[in-house]
C-alpha cells in the first residue's frame, strides 16, 4: 500500500478530477469505464461469495505477487477494508485519469450507514483487460442511510 500522504493526494485528486470531469469532456471512454466497473464488480461479487481465488484474480500482477496467496489477500481486505469486503451499498462514480492513471471512484455504504469513498487505481494488461492495482479508502462525510 502507498503511504498515507499519497493516499490523501490520490483521493483529493479523484475528487477534483470528478468535479472537473463533470464540466469537461470525459478523459475515459465509456467502453473503458464499463470494463473497469466490471472488473471491480467481479471482485466485489467474489468477496460476497467468499471466493478468494476469483477476488484475487482481479488484482494486478504486482499485487498478486505482493500477497502471494488469495487467502492472504482476502485477510488483508477483511482487516483493512471491511466495507469493501461486505458493503451494504455500492455506487460507481465517474472514472477519471489522474496523472495518466485510470482511477475509478466508488462510494460504499457500510452496515451502519456510513459512507466511504474508494479510489481504485486500475492497470491495463497486455491483453487489454483491466486489473486492480490498489484501492485507497477514506471515510466520507455524512451517512447514506
Amino acid at each position: 500500500m502507498r503511504p498515507l500522504l499519497t493516499r490523501r493526494a490520490v483521493l483529493t485528486g479523484l475528487l477534483a478530477g470528478v468535479a472537473a470531469a463533470a464540466a469537461a469532456p470525459a478523459a475515459v471512454s465509456e467502453a473503458e469505464a464499463q470494463q473497469v466497473r466490471a472488473t471491480i464488480q467481479a471482485q466485489l461479487d467474489a468477496f460476497g461469495a467468499d471466493d478468494a481465488e476469483r477476488a484475487f484474480a482481479q488484482a494486478s500482477p504486482a499485487l498478486r505477487q505482493q500477497f502471494g496467496q488469495a487467502e492472504r489477500f482476502v485477510a488483508m481486505v477483511k482487516q483493512h477494508y471491511p466495507v469493501v469486503h461486505r458493503p451494504s451499498a455500492v455506487r460507481f462514480l465517474k472514472a477519471v485519469r489522474i496523472a495518466g492513471e485510470l482511477t475509478q471512484g466508488v462510494l460504499f455504504t457500510d452496515a451502519r450507514g456510513r459512507s466511504w469513498l474508494a479510489a481504485y487505481r486500475m492497470e491495463r494488461q497486455a491483453d487489454g483487460s483491466w486489473r486492480i492495482a490498489g484501492c485507497d479508502l477514506k471515510a466520507s462525510e455524512g451517512r447514506t442511510a
